[in-house]
C-alpha cells in the first residue's frame, strides 16, 4: 500500500517536471519541415536521398537553408547539442563534416558568423587557423565525431552535412505548447488516475476484509409494521399465551 502512495506521489512530481522544463515547440518554422528546438533556436539537419552519398558545396548549403541561417554555434552546450543530435541523425553514415555559416572577413581579419554575429565561442582543431588558404576563400566547417571546426575552402571543398538554423518566434511558442509535450502530459494524468483506481481498490478491500463487493452486499431495509399487522401480531401473541 505504501509502496503505491509513493508511486503516486511520484507521478504527480513528473507531469510537474514535465509541464516546467520540456521546451515548447510552436516557435518553430512551420515550413513543412522538421525542426527541433534547443534554447531559443530551431534546427532542421537536411537528410537528403538517403541512397545518395551527400556532397555539398557551401553554396549548396546555404540554398538547403534559403530564408534561413546555416549553423551557427555560440557556446559549447550548443556544440555538444549538435554532436549529439547529429548522431542520432546520421547514423549509418561515415563520419559527417557539417557546414557552418562562417566565412573569413576582410574587414576584421577574422573568420566571422554570417549575418554578422559575433564569434562568442569557438573549437578549432589545432593548427587550423593556420591554413595557407586564400583568405577570401576560408569558409568552416564542424567535425561531428569530435566536434572540432576546421578551416576549409568555400569554392572547392564539398562535404557532407548540412544544418539550417532559425529564431524561435517567442510569441508564437507562448501561444502554442509543444504536442509531445501535451500527448506525456495525457499520458501522465491517465497513469496518475489508474494507480488511484488500484490505491483506492485495495484500501476498500483492506477495510472490509473479504473484498470489496462485501462493501456493496445488499441488506433488506427494516420494515416497521403498519398498525393493522402490529394489532394481528399482538393478538396471535395473546391467544397463545397459556
Amino acid at each position: 500500500m505504501e509502496s503505491l502512495k509513493k508511486s503516486h506521489r511520484s507521478l504527480l512530481w513528473c507531469v510537474f517536471v514535465l509541464c516546467v522544463q520540456l521546451p515548447l515547440t510552436g516557435g518553430c518554422p512551420a515550413d513543412g519541415r522538421t525542426w527541433l528546438p534547443f534554447k531559443d533556436r530551431c534546427y532542421h539537419f537536411v537528410h537528403g536521398d538517403e541512397d545518395k552519398i551527400k556532397s555539398y558545396s557551401f553554396e549548396d548549403a546555404k540554398t538547403h537553408c534559403k530564408g534561413f541561417e546555416l549553423l551557427t554555434i555560440q557556446s559549447g552546450e550548443e556544440n555538444k547539442f549538435v554532436i549529439d543530435y547529429s548522431s542520432e541523425v546520421w547514423k549509418n553514415s561515415p563520419p559527417v563534416i557539417v557546414w557552418l555559416g562562417m566565412y573569413y572577413d576582410s574587414n576584421t581579419q577574422n573568420m566571422t558568423w554570417l549575418h554578422d554575429y559575433a564569434v562568442n565561442f569557438s573549437n578549432w582543431e589545432d593548427g587550423s587557423l593556420m591554413s595557407d588558404l586564400a583568405a577570401m576563400d576560408k569558409c568552416a566547417a564542424l567535425h561531428t565525431n569530435t566536434g572540432k571546426w576546421e578551416i576549409v575552402s568555400c569554392s572547392d571543398d564539398l562535404e557532407n552535412g548540412v544544418i539550417c538554423e532559425a529564431a524561435q518566434d517567442k510569441e508564437k511558442a507562448k501561444r502554442k505548447p509543444s504536442a509531445v509535450l501535451s500527448a506525456l502530459v495525457i499520458l501522465s494524468v491517465v497513469a496518475i488516475v489508474g494507480v488511484s483506481a488500484v490505491v483506492w481498490f485495495l484500501h476498500q478491500k483492506h477495510n472490509f476484509g473479504s473484498g470489496i463487493v462485501t462493501a456493496f452486499e445488499y441488506h433488506p431495509p427494516f420494515r416497521v409494521p403498519d398498525t393493522d399487522q402490529s394489532c394481528l401480531v399482538e393478538a396471535e401473541e395473546t391467544d397463545s399465551t397459556p
